[in-house]
């Protein structure tokens, strides 16, 4: 049942930016800021705690989940340390995804050898 969750949870994030792509017409810039927004806004509602409980990787995978985690970091540092926990948090929670990504796209460039 986990496995269906998942899967309906993370199919319905990817059906609504589609719908955001095709029918919307926005940008795919505009549906990835509008994406991340709403997971970050679901977050701050606290409802995307119970979405991630529920769904498991169908709501931690898309990108929904960087604006949970923005938000959720920059909360519980708030907590923490106060307003410049805002700004820590932030960097805190997610630093280590976009360091991943920039390193391993790094090596991607230099292995594949991209045009352009």
């Amino acid at each position: 049942m986990i496995f269906l969750n998942a899967f309906i949870v993370g199919g319905l994030i990817c059906v609504i930016g589609q719908l955001l792509l095709d029918v919307g017409k926005l940008t795919p810039g505009h549906t990835l800021s509008a994406l991340v927004v709403s997971g970050a806004i679901l977050d701050g509602l606290g409802l995307y705690e119970p979405l991630i409980d529920f769904a498991g990787a169908g709501a931690t995978v898309p990108i929904t989940s960087f604006g949970n985690s923005l938000v959720h970091g920059a909360l519980q540092e708030a907590e923490a340390s106060g307003m410049i926990g805002i700004i820590t948090g932030i960097f805190q929670v997610t630093s280590a995804g976009i360091s991943s990504a920039i390193i391993f796209s790094f090596l991607a460039a230099l292995i594949f050898k991209p045009k352009g």
